[in-house]
């Protein structure tokens, strides 16, 4: 069996996507699971290229548990419609910008991260906010969200595997 494949996509791929990616990447590897699913993640804005996460960003995480200093900021590619099951979106925009490159032939499973959040208290979102421009409530609340979708995520593959 091939692995299973995760595409995490914010705009500029260093917030919230890689936010999504080092938890996710963390709750997998604790179910010993790394040789099934394939996590990865990217942006659909190119002004972060090649850079390490927010400062920010890695700061909230790493407070969590959660080290996403290895990661770097990387583009959406038209491949990337073939090679990954499930490409989820930060929000609305994002997700629309994704369905505009998506190619027709293309079998991955697109749609908003946040569907996967099952904790009542955050059944109201439907999208990650952007915490680039506001405080640091901002990136604590990113992560409530993301570990509570994560979770959500990982159940509905574990249920596939």
């Amino acid at each position: 069996m091939s692995k299973i494949s995760v595409l995490f996509v914010c705009l500029g791929n260093i917030c919230r996507s890689p936010t999504a990616h080092a938890v996710f990447q963390d709750m997998v590897l604790a179910d010993n699971l790394e040789h099934k699913i394939h996590i990865d993640s990217a942006g659909t804005g190119d002004w972060h290229l090649g850079l390490p996460p927010d400062k920010r960003a890695q700061k909230f995480a790493l407070e969590r548990g959660f080290d996403m200093s290895e990661l770097r900021a990387r583009l959406v590619v038209d491949e990337d419609f073939q090679r990954f099951d499930y490409i989820l979106a930060m929000d609305h925009s994002n997700l629309s910008d994704l369905r505009t490159m998506q190619t027709q032939n293309s079998l991955c499973n697109l749609s908003l991260f946040l569907d996967y959040c099952s904790n009542p208290q955050f059944l109201d979102y439907k999208e990650v906010p952007d915490p680039y421009y506001g405080g640091d409530s901002g990136f604590n609340l990113v992560l409530d969200l993301v570990e509570d979708a994560a979770k959500g995520l990982l159940d509905h593959i574990k249920a596939r595997l």
